[in-house]
């Protein structure tokens, strides 16, 4: 069984690593310190298990368990933690099991025996985690993982099979769908035209040329987004609500 054990403290992870040696059949393929470290392991080793800390510098461990429910072949996650008051939503997570810390060797041992047991089971089910809505998004980018928070994103485009997403930083290439984006960060985006959401915080104006199109402006962006003549009304309404 493929390992990867994630926990922002060394310590913290020497004592996992150990106490996996002693329960052997496990291999610890990689270790990392955050909640994107997390998701890179996953996506890079793909462990069957994921040893994962809650409360880590940054992303923490619930909301990369979110972002690892949309893998293809997700590991199972075991969260290990002080805190017992993040229990909920860990297992809203599909989290396999919760070890409080200091973790026991048997206590781990029965955790590892359910990932092992639940593996098949859990693949039918997990993507429905994925219906919590993220607070970042996330790509490989030449190896490396790339997050812009949901929070700074001006706008998203879809384009052949990829959606941009256009950020102050510049713009991130994610594989996802666009409506399924429309419906988990609603109402946080308006659709203004079949392939485009565009942030309602970040909107400044509506625009109509000479020829009568209308295009959306938006914060911090150099380019204007047209809106299709279908959606027009629609987004006008949305804009005008408080």
């Amino acid at each position: 069984m493929k390992v990867a054990i994630v926990d922002d403290e060394p310590l913290a992870r020497d004592r996992l690593r150990a106490q996996l040696a002693e329960i052997g059949e496990t291999m610890v393929v990689g270790e990392g310190a955050t909640g994107l470290a997390a998701i890179d392991l996953a996506e890079r080793l793909a462990p069957d298990v994921l040893l994962l800390d809650i409360r880590m510098p940054g992303m923490d461990g619930i909301e990369a368990a979110r972002h690892l429910c949309r893998l293809a072949a997700p590991p199972a996650v075991i969260f290990t933690t002080a805190y017992d008051e993040h229990a909920l939503a860990a297992f809203e997570a599909h989290a396999v099991d919760y070890l409080l810390k200091p973790i026991r060797v048997d206590r781990l041992r029965q955790a590892l025996g359910r990932a092992q047991i639940l593996s098949g089971a859990r693949a039918a089910g997990v993507q429905q985690a994925a219906q919590s809505a993220r607070t970042h998004l996330s790509a490989l980018v030449k190896g490396d993982l790339r997050v812009v928070p949901v929070s700074e994103v001006r706008c998203l485009q879809a384009d052949q099979g990829y959606v941009s997403v256009f950020h102050p930083g510049g713009v991130l290439l994610i594989e996802e769908s666009l409506r399924a984006l429309e419906e988990e960060f609603a109402p946080r985006f308006l659709r203004i035209h079949r392939n485009a959401l565009a942030a309602v915080d970040y909107v400044v104006a509506l625009e109509r040329d000479r020829l009568g199109n209308v295009s959306v402006r938006l914060r911090d962006l150099d380019i204007a987004l047209p809106v299709s003549r279908r959606l027009l009304g629609q987004v006008r309404k949305r804009l005008r609500s408080p």
